[in-house]
């Protein structure tokens, strides 16, 4: 096979998975709090609930992540978690008890966040493997825009479908399940490029690599995710209960659309200014879109807010995991991008979710925007004052 032929070849089947998998996002991202509502859980409960979602994502995708470094095997690692997707919603909707909601939401949060790191982790070897060979391959920034597609054409044909957002449950967890299936089976297609190390597995977690330098970059994304948290556990809620106005799928959809431009356009963006100046730039967009959702509670307010999610979002997802990965040793890729997504981003919504249900039920939802911003502005500060050699990292 040619260089030309086997780019377009890798491009294809990598972006054919991230569209697929984004995918499954499209319902169970902005639908996962109404299915809990409709179960009969609260607003209080339901941000305990998503906060539990949060926490269980956390360490579990790290355990998984680091496993498939040591086998040098992602493939099955992404298998397997469509089919914990599967048995999650199945569990959601068939026993409707704390307990069994818990345990549905834990194989769903494994499901949906194991994938993230061990996915972005195949594709930089790739990239990498290619770049050896004298072979470019389509930008991290690229090909996870066609995640954001992916997710922009589900939210939208959802959207289009009369009362969608008041369906049961089951009948959510059922397009769920059909859009994970499609997933496992567009995985047949992507290439294995993880590299089976000499000699038995590695069982030990090493972490010597983890240095005040890295902490510290894990600290100053999760301040700025712990402001996200607010809309993204929330926003639903928001426009159904708030505004009362029923467009869950298309303003899912409208963030989903404006973050593409930014996801393709990072890589450019990265060789003129450093990962972290953009994570700044990043955070300061996240501030103005909770305060246009506190300041203007009214549709045009939410509309500007998820406009913003271009910078506050589709600057930030590559700037972070691009920050990380040069923190990260090649062979621990997969374990440095999961405890991102664990620590850096799983954690502070969960207690942003926690947080933001109390305050929501006893404030109201402008002042969850408004006091989240806060967190925000100190990662900002964090910066100033600890981290301007960050800047050294391109």
């Amino acid at each position: 096979m040619n260089p030309p032929a086997e780019k377009e070849n890798l491009g294809a089947r990598f972006g054919l998975s991230y569209f697929l998998f984004f995918a499954i996002y499209g319902i169970a991202s902005p639908y996962l709090p109404i299915m809990l509502r409709d179960i009969g859980y609260g607003p209080g409960m339901v941000g305990v609930y998503l906060g539990v979602f949060e926490l269980i994502g956390i360490g579990g995708p790290i355990f998984l992540a680091k496993r498939a470094d040591a086998q040098g095997r992602y493939n099955p690692y992404l298998m397997g978690s469509g089919f914990l997707i599967l048995a999650g919603f199945f569990v959601l909707v068939a026993l409707k008890a704390p307990l069994a909601t818990i345990a549905s939401l834990g194989l769903i949060s494994l499901g949906l966040k194991t994938p993230i790191s061990v996915l972005d982790a195949s594709l930089m070897k790739a990239i990498e493997k290619g770049e050896a060979a004298k072979r470019k391959l389509p930008s991290y920034g690229t090909l996870r825009a066609l995640g954001s597609l992916g997710f922009v054409l589900v939210t939208m044909g959802a959207q289009l479908i009369p009362g969608f957002d008041s369906s049961p449950a089951w009948v959510l967890a059922l397009a769920t399940g059909a859009l994970t299936l499609a997933y496992m089976l567009g995985l047949g297609l992507l290439p294995e490029t993880g590299t089976k190390p000499d000699g038995r597995d590695r069982k030990r977690l090493d972490i010597s690599w983890i240095d005040t330098t890295f902490l510290l970059c894990i600290a100053i994304i999760a301040l700025s995710r712990l402001s996200m948290s607010a809309y993204t556990s929330f926003f639903s809620l928001y426009l159904v209960e708030y505004l009362n106005w029923h467009t869950v799928g298309a303003m899912s959809a409208l963030a989903a659309v404006v973050e593409i431009p930014m996801l393709m356009l990072s890589r450019r963006a990265m060789k003129k200014y450093s990962p972290i100046s953009l994570i700044q730039l990043s955070s300061a967009a996240v501030i103005l879109r909770l305060l246009a959702y506190a300041l203007f509670p009214t549709k045009g307010g939410a509309i500007l807010g998820q406009v913003l999610h271009s910078v506050s979002y589709g600057l930030f997802h590559p700037a972070a995991v691009t920050l990380i990965s040069l923190k990260t040793p090649p062979s621990e890729r997969a374990t440095g991008i999961a405890i991102l997504m664990g620590v850096g981003m799983g954690l502070p919504v969960f207690l942003g979710s926690t947080l933001g249900g109390l305050v929501v039920e006893s404030l109201g939802y402008r002042w969850l925007f408004a006091l989240f911003s806060i967190f925000s502005l100190g990662s900002i500060l964090l910066f100033k004052s600890k981290g301007e050699r960050l800047r050294e990292l391109r």
